[in-house]
């Protein structure tokens, strides 16, 4: 079949040609990562980035070179695009093209550097307010568990009832950040608290939040939750839930618990990711107390 375009074009398909070569690639890159163990929201927004760039550049994928990439990324800074989305863009990119298509067109174009800021914490006030402003149940004791475990949102929606062992006081994450498994400390009052609810829960369902469908909560649905638990206790801070795992942290360190045990509580891979809230053996973390039972 002849191309109706010009015989000394590039070699590029007709924009429909393209569009379904990019669903293509789009799909097999989503396979790709799903395999590889990338949590739910990393995935989503990798699609995302690889999306926008494909249609931003318009080309084959696999005759994009180092200048298209760069004219591209150059473009998102111009219109206000902040560094450490820049830095996820990248990282997104690099991804796509080194691993998924053995290309190197990304190996020597460095992105600016994200800006390191102190984490937003709450005083222990405003967990007190927060908590008082949620009413008992899901809801209360879904926040009580991020600030009293320093879980992450993508660990909380994925949080099952077999996983907590009640009598030990721990629960296990599973599949954490970087696929990592790990071991966390829960609240005295918590436990006492996720006892009753449980036995009262109407909807029997595998996951300790979950909703009336017995299926786990989103964590779109978590952040709008903890955002307008924020307002009702008249907060002015941007609250996250990331915001309780940080002040989980602070508020550890300002206790004088050991660094190294939060570091493993928090999961992180590195002493440095910890070290930013200064401005381990399984028996031994067992013996740190969550600072929800110390409000």
């Amino acid at each position: 079949m002849k191309n109706d375009y010009p015989a000394n074009e590039k070699s590029i398909a007709p924009q429909k040609e393209l569009n379904v070569e990019y669903e293509r690639v789009l799909k097999e890159f989503k396979q790709d990562l799903i395999i590889t163990g990338y949590s739910s929201q990393t995935l989503k927004m990798y699609l995302i980035y690889i999306h926008e760039m494909l249609y931003h550049i318009n080309k084959d994928p696999k005759t994009i070179t180092e200048r298209d990439v760069i004219g591209y990324l150059a473009d998102k800074k111009e219109t206000g695009c902040a560094n450490s989305t820049l830095a996820l863009v990248h990282a997104a990119m690099k991804y796509f093209f080194k691993i998924y298509l053995k290309m190197n067109v990304i190996d020597d174009i460095k992105t600016p550097k994200k800006a390191k800021s102190l984490p937003k914490v709450l005083t222990k006030q405003e967990i007190k307010e927060l908590f008082h402003a949620t009413h008992f149940g899901r809801n209360r004791l879904m926040l009580q568990f991020m600030y009293g475990s320093g879980s992450r949102v993508s660990e909380v929606v994925k949080l099952k009832v077999e996983d907590i062992n009640l009598k030990e006081r721990t629960a296990m994450i599973l599949g954490g950040k970087g696929n990592k498994d790990r071991l966390i400390i829960l609240s005295k009052e918590w436990i006492k608290g996720i006892k009753k609810y449980l036995k009262k829960k109407k909807i029997q369902s595998e996951f300790v939040f979950s909703k009336k469908n017995g299926k786990n909560l989103s964590t779109d649905t978590i952040q709008r939750i903890v955002r307008e638990a924020a307002v009702a206790a008249g907060i002015h801070k941007h609250v996250t839930p990331h915001s309780l795992r940080h002040s989980y942290a602070t508020h550890l360190l300002e206790a004088g618990t050991n660094i190294r045990y939060i570091q493993s509580l928090l999961g992180h891979s590195s002493l440095n990711t910890t070290q930013i809230y200064t401005n381990v053996a399984s028996e031994q973390l067992k013996k740190v107390e969550s600072p929800l039972d110390k409000l």
